[in-house]
């Protein structure tokens, strides 16, 4: 620095407090929990059902491949123990798997609550926002890094984590492509590299706050935490929809076999991936040693209408469970007809962007129903198939039906508060009809509860009606509409009569 800008800079060394013994063991110990697995596949699945609709073939086959890599690395880890020049020695071809898929129909979904039943790291990104150096895009490292960041600095977990890449397929390179491709080709090599096994250091050299935090640690500790993270037992998973691939797949099967069928295909599913090869992913735009580290291959299939009826009303992640919070937070209880849920699968299938669209069809739907319905009184909402096609009509219903509700609780809000009154410091005071109907009027325009606002209108009537009682002996009061739109002169003309009873009396 002083080279670049002079003798003017000064460099200050600050000194952290040394860490307690204790504090030490801990951080040490914390980078040596072992990682223990004893899933079967079966288990793994059944765990999957409930979460995830349809998709068997995906399940089975990720199940697998999941129980494969972890026994394996199980095994190693003993082997280690008892002969690490064996260990070595011992080769494995890593279970990587490649999903193929179109939008919305579950491959996150499996993947993430692989990692919640496993309790490992789990790290998503898009690949296209990737390059090999980092200089476009972000470094394909860090994703490694963020692994030891989701197991909260602990590096033996995160070396089991799994790091999920959507939408592979937009890196595949093009077959007449010249010179270098950063965004394709490159980002291909440097995800090899990661895959199959290399050290990737926890602290990139681009991140200045990492550095500081060794050279601190260094200077307290004498040392600094262990800086590498190994790949050999990360699980890499990637995902994409190609929808280039299913017909470049199709073509060839339609030309090899007779019988099959020459309608287009419109998406990719387990009986057309049989025909899928390594050859067809290379002329797809990948490297073939990239390929050649994702052995396991499976399709998520499409949604139908039924399968996202099937989503809504038995996964245990389903949507009608966030509607049913959102609801709730307003004082709505909402429930669902089969019938409403059936029309509203059909819908969505419709947005050709599976379990996706039902969020879309659901926003649509309800967006109105929560503005209006919110605060309204309304207790209950039943989802009928005459309120999915008929939205704006059964709103307008509920409105008027909220609102004669809301009208009834500030009716007896107003008459609760009269009461309280009363027993709290023994003077009645009793509203009128003009006076409930000002009350309810005021209430819903300032959008106060009747307790506030009456709180906030009589604040000075204990003392007031006090004085009037000790002057006159006087004790019920009835209050009108005028008391209402104006209280302070109300209560300072009854004051007055009280004082001067032969006065004229406007209000009584």
């Amino acid at each position: 620095m002083k080279q670049n800008f002079g003798d003017n800079v000064s460099v200050a060394t600050i000194t952290e407090p040394e860490a307690a013994p204790a504090e030490e063991e801990k951080a040490e110990k914390a980078d040596h929990n072992e990682f223990e697995f004893h899933l079967l596949p079966r288990d793994i699945k059944a765990h999957l059902d409930r979460f995830v609709i349809k998709q068997e073939e995906a399940k089975k086959v990720l199940a697998i491949a999941v129980c494969d890599h972890y026994n394996h690395a199980n095994y190693l880890r003993r082997l280690e123990k008892e002969d690490p020049g064996r260990a070595q020695e011992v080769e494995y071809i890593k279970q990587n798997v490649i999903l193929v898929g179109p939008t919305g129909v579950g491959k996150t979904y499996l993947i993430k609550h692989i990692a919640d039943l496993i309790k490992v790291p789990f790290v998503k990104a898009d690949a296209t926002k990737f390059s090999e150096t980092g200089y476009v895009g972000g470094d394909v490292e860090d994703l490694v890094r963020e692994l030891v960041h989701k197991a909260d600095g602990d590096v033996n977990l995160a070396q089991f984590g799994i790091i999920y890449i959507d939408e592979i397929d937009k890196i595949a390179s093009a077959g007449n492509l010249i010179g270098r491709d950063v965004s394709g080709r490159g980002v291909q090599t440097t995800l090899l590299k990661l895959m199959e096994e290399t050290e990737v250091p926890v602290r990139s050299m681009n991140d200045l706050q990492a550095q500081l935090q060794a050279a601190f640690e260094f200077q307290r500790r004498g040392k600094a935490k262990r800086d590498t993270i190994n790949t050999r037992h990360i699980l890499f998973v990637v995902s994409g929809a190609f929808e280039k691939l299913k017909e470049q797949v199709a073509r060839r099967v339609r030309h090899g076999q007779i019988g099959f069928s020459a309608q287009p295909v419109e998406v990719m599913d387990n009986d057309l991936f049989q025909h899928v090869t390594t050859k067809d992913f290379i002329e797809y735009g990948f490297e073939p040693e990239f390929i050649g580290r994702l052995p396991v291959r499976v399709v998520c299939e499409d949604l139908d209408a039924k399968d996202l009826f099937d989503i809504m009303k038995f996964s245990e992640g389903s949507l009608l469970r966030q509607y049913e919070r959102a609801f709730r937070a307003y004082g709505i209880e909402i429930s669902f007809e089969d019938e409403a849920l059936r029309l509203l699968a059909q819908t969505a299938a419709m947005e050709k962007t599976g379990a996706r669209g039902l969020l879309t069809v659901f926003e649509k739907l309800f967006r109105d129903y929560k503005f209006h319905l919110a605060g309204s009184g309304l207790s209950q909402l039943r989802v009928s198939a005459t309120l999915v096609r008929e939205p704006q009509r059964v709103l307008e219903q509920l409105m008027a039906e909220g609102h004669k509700l809301e009208t009834q609780m500030l009716e007896a809000g107003a008459r609760e508060f009269a009461d309280e009154f009363s027993k709290k410091h023994g003077l009645e005071i009793v509203f009128d009809e003009s006076a409930i109907r000002r009350l309810v009027e005021r209430a819903q325009a300032e959008r106060m509860t009747m307790g506030d606002l009456c709180a906030h209108l009589f604040k000075d009537y204990q003392f007031g009606l006090s004085l009037i009682k000790k002057n006159t002996g006087r004790t019920e009061f009835v209050l009108n509409a005028a008391a209402i739109d104006a209280p302070d002169k109300f209560l300072s003309e009854l004051v007055v009569q009280s004082y001067y009873p032969a006065a004229p009396a406007q209000n009584a």
